[in-house]
């Protein structure tokens, strides 16, 4: 048998032992049974996707947990923005409301966006957001949280270089 078939049984076995254990887990989490099941299908496919070996997991339910939390976390985030989204749709005039198919795309931007950002400060992406969705100076930004200029232009030179870095490497 070869490795990749060796790959597959163990992820079947895994499967097959704890599937119903990781889907009554994600139930208490979420209030809906199919929900549930998707996301305890996603945490399989990410499990086939990472080619990690779980033949010799110690402990797999935490292995498991691990991967769903994960997920979930995922899931709630892109929820927050959605709604966020939505909100701000709503206060728009109604001719101005983009199509289902761009609100998707923008939503799906918003998330990748959201995720980007997420690997600066509070701080930071407070001063990210300032200065790039409101259009504020970074005088007014230093001025309206209490720092120098340096320390701003610093923070945008963060928040640019993983901005560039998740566009080009």
């Amino acid at each position: 048998m070869d490795s990749e078939q060796v790959f597959e049984r163990d992820v079947e076995r895994l499967y097959l032992a704890h599937h119903g254990w990781l889907k009554s887990w994600l139930r208490k989490r979420l209030s809906d049974a199919a929900d549930a099941e998707d996301l305890a299908q996603d945490t399989f496919v990410r499990i086939i996707r990472s080619r990690r070996a779980v033949h010799d997991l110690r402990q797999p339910l935490a292995y498991l947990a691990t991967i769903a939390n994960s997920l979930l976390i995922n899931r709630w985030r892109r929820q927050a923005v959605e709604r966020a989204y939505l909100e701000a749709l709503a206060a728009r005039p109604e001719a101005l409301e983009p199509s289902p198919e761009d609100r998707l795309l923008l939503i799906d931007m918003l998330v990748e966006i959201d995720e980007l950002l997420h690997g600066l400060s509070a701080r930071e992406r407070e001063i990210f957001f300032l200065s790039q969705l409101d259009g504020v100076t970074y005088p007014q930004i230093a001025s309206q949280l209490g720092l120098s200029v340096n320390q701003v232009q610093k923070s945008m030179s963060k928040a640019f270089a993983l901005c560039y870095a998740s566009r080009f490497e």
